[in-house]
């Protein structure tokens, strides 16, 4: 795939009269999820098989799980109209601006050439000064794509990245069918919110997408906003996934959240690249420290809500750490970097297939100076292009460790 920059907008107003073929959305047609969900309304895509998210009740994760990063519909058909029902829930916050929509993004052939969405739908508002959160119930919507050329051609739907996705029906003017693999090489990413998607622009814009399209390769977007914790059912999920590259960017989550200390870590991630490398002995394995993030550089978590410029509109985060923390085993971003390089040094003198990358090679201090975070922890859409763009550069360049015919 090639993204553009300037896709064509495509309509929602309701069609004349067609001759509709209603295809029922089936795993066959689906690439990305590791499971599909039937429900009162249709079948819900996941990213993580129903025993992980039966070992985990957290909240957090079964929304982010359930949002379809890097998930699309894939299917030939000569249609020129394709029309897609599905019921999505948004997230809004209390006191602050409401988020963005949701994009589906549409593939020709590898060309995105439309963007939609869907409207109405459930609301989870969320309420960050109480701890609170409440769904609202909604309607309902369709995205619709239409002039498409009249030829068999294969056809992507980018599911929206940021919003839970129900799909009810894919409408068609022209049989569809499944399409075949074209043979490009699957590449299975974890992280956290950053490589979920965060504030880009549409997903197929999030950086592990568009490092996707620059390497040519097949992606299973496991980013997970929140919840990249060296959780034990991600490792086996990651485990049990065909892949013929793995990367796993680790760090942020584990100070947002201050869920361990160092003594715990070291062994948590040996324990779970143990886990992944049960299922893929000798695949190529990146691990990818933390991209720059100078609110927890130094400082621990955990990471807290800055409420002081939200009646102007805007979200921020802080550090609620204590640096002095770090000496009772408190784990900062340095930290963090310095034991997985250690362990990754350790490691590859019996495993010479498993790699490391330092974050900062992908978004540093020269990047921040001129690409700030707007939130102080989340990338905007024209520095996750500039993260995807280096990632494919460093990793799938010629001198990378996905390079092909790199062992």
């Amino acid at each position: 795939m090639s993204p553009q920059s300037d896709p064509t907008s495509r309509s929602t107003t309701t069609p004349p009269a067609t001759d509709w073929i209603t295809t029922p959305v089936t795993a066959d047609l689906l690439r990305g999820a590791l499971d599909l969900e039937h429900t009162a309304h249709g079948v819900l895509p996941h990213r993580l098989p129903a025993r992980a998210r039966a070992q985990c009740a957290d909240g957090q994760l079964a929304m982010a799980e359930a949002q379809p990063s890097g998930v699309r519909l894939v299917f030939r058909s000569r249609a020129t109209t394709v029309e897609l029902d599905a019921l999505r829930t948004k997230n809004s916050y209390e006191g602050a601006p409401p988020r963005p929509d949701g994009r589906y993004d549409l593939f020709v052939d590898g060309r995105l050439t439309g963007q939609s969405g869907v409207t109405g739908g459930n609301v989870l508002m969320v309420d960050m000064t109480a701890g609170t959160a409440e769904t609202r119930p909604g309607p309902p919507g369709t995205a619709r794509f239409t002039g498409l050329p009249d030829r068999v051609k294969d056809i992507e739907i980018w599911l929206p990245h940021n919003e839970i996705t129900e799909l009810i029906a894919l409408r068609t003017d022209a049989p569809v069918a499944p399409l075949p693999e074209d043979g490009r090489k699957k590449w299975l990413h974890h992280g956290s919110s950053i490589s979920h998607g965060s504030d880009a622009a549409s997903p197929s814009s999030t950086w592990p997408a568009l490092a996707a399209s620059l390497g040519g390769v097949e992606l299973t977007n496991l980013g997970l906003g929140g919840s990249a914790l060296l959780d034990p059912f991600t490792a086996r999920a990651l485990r049990d996934t065909p892949a013929d590259l793995i990367s796993i960017k680790i760090g942020i989550n584990l100070v947002n959240a201050d869920v361990m200390r160092l003594r715990a870590f070291g062994p948590a991630v040996h324990g779970f690249l143990d886990t992944v490398r049960e299922g893929h002995p000798t695949t190529p394995l990146l691990l990818v420290s933390p991209i720059l993030c100078p609110i927890h550089e130094d400082t621990p978590g955990p990471t807290a809500p800055d409420f002081s410029n939200l009646s102007a509109g805007k979200l921020q985060f802080k550090a609620a750490g204590d640096p002095a923390e770090r000496a009772m085993g408190k784990l900062t971003l340095n930290v963090i970097r310095d034991e997985l390089a250690r362990i990754v040094k350790q490691r590859a003198a019996d495993d010479p297939n498993l790699h490391i990358l330092d974050g900062r090679d992908l978004y540093g201090e020269a990047d921040f100076a001129e690409l700030p975070l707007p939130d102080q922890v989340h990338p905007d859409a024209a520095t996750h292009r500039r993260i995807g763009e280096r990632f494919a550069a460093l990793t799938f360049g010629a001198e990378g460790p996905f390079a092909t015919g790199h062992a």
